[in-house]
């Protein structure tokens, strides 16, 4: 269908874009963006885009899909529902699937349809960290980058796949953790931990890791993404390392910007999340992190399961949280409204910054570009309930609750 879109507020992060016009499109491609259009084809459907926001299409670094193996968590179907519902035109898969990600069936099952689903391919065998994949032949398999999602402890083995992966040009991405020092605990170690009487996770266990991991990077000199950062420490370490030309990229998730330990007083199952939410200080630095530049990129890290496996006591839930139809919303109302950052701040770390830590060309809005973009209503307000998610999964703390800002049309 051919769309004018009159009198939006264009925000592209890529050119520096923040204007109110009009956007033309037509067989899916933007075909004129000017001050006002007035020739277009008959059969072009008109849209007052008053108030309303038209930015690049959303990039996600990393969420898990149910499917296969826990269909009842989330189909590919339905995380590609919930990805468009958000705004999301890319949506990057960790393989910790059954089966993982780790052979040529694996990709080949994987749908590319709207929105682009780009599988991670494992790092080592059924990501169990012992013993390297057939990394070249993933790579010819159309695999986005690699990554496990799960800590890889045995540093000899990473350097032999960061030596491995100089040949490949294709990004990796590292989860700094030491499983040994994190033991059982479920939420971040501190004051909070023992007030609520939960077992504490030790920052120490991602810093040491994250020191460790950035050893290895000097020594081999491979580019790497580090995913999950979620400690004041270890932005500081990250800062450190950039100072020294290090070769490293950052992202930390959604809701370790907005919550920290504070939240976890009313023991909502859905806060067990992996890193645990962090202290108030940990939240703050890591604020400052996307704001100064240490941190690229705001990952979702959507962690779908049912409601029997969250519906348990605080410490026996899965750790993760629901979160690509909400994260727009929320980082939107929390850190532009208030004015913490910029709207186009948040769409470059939402969208542009991804992209470029997956390696890919951003997301744009020119004419002559594929219309790859998402139009957001930031006044309208919505309920968060089953009936107005996509997901299949409901394991989010919103849930219930209204809130300010909802993505009307993804395009892609």
């Amino acid at each position: 269908m051919n769309e004018l879109l009159q009198q939006v507020r264009l925000l592209d992060p890529v050119s520096g874009t923040d204007k109110t016009a009009d956007v033309l499109i037509i067989d899916g491609y933007i075909k004129a963006v000017e001050n006002q259009i007035y020739e277009f084809p008959s059969d072009t459907q008109i849209r007052n885009c008053y108030d309303l926001i038209l930015g690049p299409g959303l990039v996600d670094l990393y969420s898990h899909s149910g499917e296969p193996g826990f269909e009842e968590r989330e189909t590919l179907q339905s995380l590609q529902k919930a990805a468009i519902s958000g705004g999301f035109t890319r949506l990057a898969i960790l393989p910790d699937t059954s089966p993982p990600i780790d052979n040529l069936a694996a990709v080949a099952n994987l749908q590319k349809t709207c929105p682009q689903l780009l599988p991670w391919g494992a790092i080592t065998q059924g990501v169990q960290g012992q013993q390297m994949t057939e990394m070249v032949e993933l790579a010819d398999a159309g695999v986005v980058g690699f990554a496990d999602g799960k800590p890889i402890v045995n540093l000899a083995l990473l350097r032999r796949v960061l030596e491995y992966l100089q040949l490949l040009n294709k990004p990796i991405a590292l989860w700094a953790s030491y499983p040994e020092l994190v033991g059982n605990g479920v939420m971040r170690e501190g004051a909070n931990s023992i007030r609520f009487g939960l077992s504490g996770n030790p920052a120490m266990g991602e810093t040491s890791a994250l020191a460790a991991l950035l050893e290895v990077v000097a020594a081999v000199g491979t580019p790497v993404h580090i995913m999950r950062v979620s400690t004041a420490r270890s932005v500081q370490l990250i800062e450190d390392a950039r100072s020294r030309g290090l070769p490293i990229t950052a992202s930390t998730t959604w809701m370790h910007l907005l919550l920290d330990t504070e939240a976890i007083a009313t023991y909502n199952p859905s806060l067990r999340l992996e890193p645990p939410l962090g202290t108030p200080n940990d939240r703050l630095a890591l604020r400052r992190g996307i704001k100064q530049g240490i941190i690229d990129a705001i990952a979702i890290d959507h962690a779908p399961y049912t409601y029997e496996e969250k519906t348990v006591a605080f410490a026996e839930a899965p750790p993760g949280a629901i979160g690509l139809e909400l994260a727009l919303p929320l980082l939107w109302q929390n850190l532009v409204t208030t004015g913490e950052i910029s709207p186009l701040e948040l769409w470059r770390l939402l969208s542009t910054r991804p992209a470029q830590c997956l390696q890919q060309t951003p997301p744009k809005i020119n004419p002559g570009s594929p219309a790859e973009i998402t139009l957001f209503a930031p006044q309208e307000t919505w309920q968060v309930n089953i009936n107005n998610l996509s997901s299949l999964a409901t394991n989010t703390p919103w849930l219930g609750k209204e809130l300010t800002g909802k993505i009307l049309q993804t395009w892609c």
